[in-house]
């Protein structure tokens, strides 16, 4: 959080200012995470809550229920994507400099396991590396044991905004 107080002008963008608002107050975390389903109905499908939101960081939680579940009983493949591309997308808005704009290009995922019960996204970069290019941005996804149950790498194409 250091870290996070430290960095001034560019990543302090409405995302992350709206975060720190909003998680001061009971709930607040909550509220956030609805109002990001609000802004991005199909990410609201999995009703995922972001848990820490600073430059460089992004961890979120959601739970296991069956309108997200395959006929196996497990998170879906495309839930689980949809919380890595959730947790990525937010880092990055929280992250990347106001020069520059981005969009996802490719995403690899390994499902590593079966994913039950309450999962846990998170994904990082170094503040400092967003340059004009693709970018690589690494998510993983924990059950509540501490076991991987997926590792995506999502390219995204960085460009400077248009003046």
């Amino acid at each position: 959080m250091e870290r996070a107080m430290k960095l001034k002008g560019d990543a302090a963008n409405r995302t992350l200012r709206v975060f720190r608002r909003l998680s001061r107050f009971p709930f607040g975390k909550l509220v956030y995470s609805k109002l990001v389903n609000y802004y991005a109905p199909y990410t609201g499908t999995i009703r995922a809550v972001v848990t820490d939101l600073i430059p460089g960081l992004c961890t979120t939680e959601m739970k296991d229920r069956r309108s997200i579940q395959n006929h196996l009983r497990t998170v879906h493949a495309i839930a689980l994507c949809n919380l890595c591309e959730m947790t990525m997308g937010l880092m990055v808005d929280a992250t990347i400099p106001s020069h520059l704009r981005w969009i996802p290009k490719e995403m690899n995922v390994k499902y590593v396991k079966k994913a039950r019960g309450r999962l846990s996204g998170r994904s990082w970069i170094d503040p400092d590396a967003f340059a004009p290019g693709d970018q690589s941005i690494p998510v993983e996804i924990q059950d509540m044991s501490g076991d991987i149950v997926v590792r995506a790498d999502i390219i995204l194409s960085v460009t400077r905004r248009p003046e």
